[in-house]
């Protein structure tokens, strides 16, 4: 199966990273609103929160460090690992998130296709902003929720994208159970051009099929199915950018992908192929 080829590389990167690995780590941080907006274009740089992380049975949560005391309640994402994969392989990925304003649940499971665990983080939140004693107390955006995943767990955002709590999903590289035909919310598809895993027409083929919503197809240039884990490299800026224009209401981020000055659509240097249906295009 293709999915084992994946058992090796990445148990020894989990190992790795694992070891340097704290129950907490800091992002850069500020203290002023205004540093936050002049970074908002960046998204390939890191966020005006410090962050942190706490570690549960079931989901993993990459959240902003003061969302005690934060002004504002704070967007979801879901993630799902690939398999036989954990939240730690993906730590820098899920804490540029976390730094960018977002409270990221990770589901801790390395079998994440069915969802179910993903599904949990969105319980466990709701739990902890309704709980007066919690750090999250109404601070968690609950109407704003991402779902997103590597691998196979790229296949259990299709799948948690059926949930209608589910704002938008973004799959990277996903394997191919799952049936975007359920998913009712905007699509972010991301492959990579090298990858001999999930080989890139795989993750077409969920973008033809998306003909109901608004899709957007993108290849990135020069990566392989492993250039996601450890230092996210070309997919923490995209990424980012669909969350804060789906999650944030970010204008600016949302003209990296719609309109017809589309960003992606002319960054040969960064995507080897994009592509956006009808639906993108409005």
């Amino acid at each position: 199966m293709l999915w084992r080829r994946l058992l090796v590389p990445l148990t020894s990167l989990l190992f790795l990273l694992t070891a340097s690995a704290g129950a907490e780590a800091a992002a850069a941080s500020t203290d002023s609103a205004a540093a936050a907006e002049s970074a908002a274009a960046d998204y390939d740089a890191p966020g005006p929160y410090a962050t942190a992380v706490e570690v549960g049975v079931v989901t993993t949560l990459y959240y902003p460090r003061d969302i005690a005391s934060s002004d504002r309640r704070h967007p979801v994402i879901v993630w799902g690992n690939g398999t036989f994969a954990f939240p730690v392989v993906y730590r820098d990925l899920l804490l540029h998130w976390a730094g960018q304003g977002f409270i990221v649940a990770a589901a801790n499971t390395p079998q994440s296709n069915l969802g179910i665990s993903m599904r949990a983080g969105i319980d466990l939140l709701t739990r902890r902003n309704a709980d007066t004693g919690s750090a999250f107390h109404d601070r968690v955006d609950l109407e704003h929720i991402g779902a997103s995943g590597h691998s196979q767990g790229g296949a259990a955002a299709i799948v948690v994208g059926t949930d209608p709590r589910i704002d938008t999903v973004l799959p990277i590289q996903p394997g191919p159970l799952a049936d975007i035909d359920d998913v009712h919310v905007p699509a972010l598809l991301l492959a990579g051009q090298k990858d001999s895993i999930v080989f890139p027409f795989l993750v077409k083929a969920f973008y033809n099929d998306a003909d109901h919503i608004p899709a957007i197809y993108g290849e990135l240039r020069g990566a392989d199915h492993l250039t996601v884990v450890g230092d996210p490299g070309p997919f923490a800026a995209p990424t980012t950018a669909w969350f804060k224009a789906h999650l944030m209401g970010d204008q600016t981020a949302r003209a990296e992908f719609f309109g017809a000055d589309c960003r992606i659509c002319t960054d040969s240097g960064t995507w080897s192929d994009v592509r956006r249906n009808g639906l993108a295009k409005r």
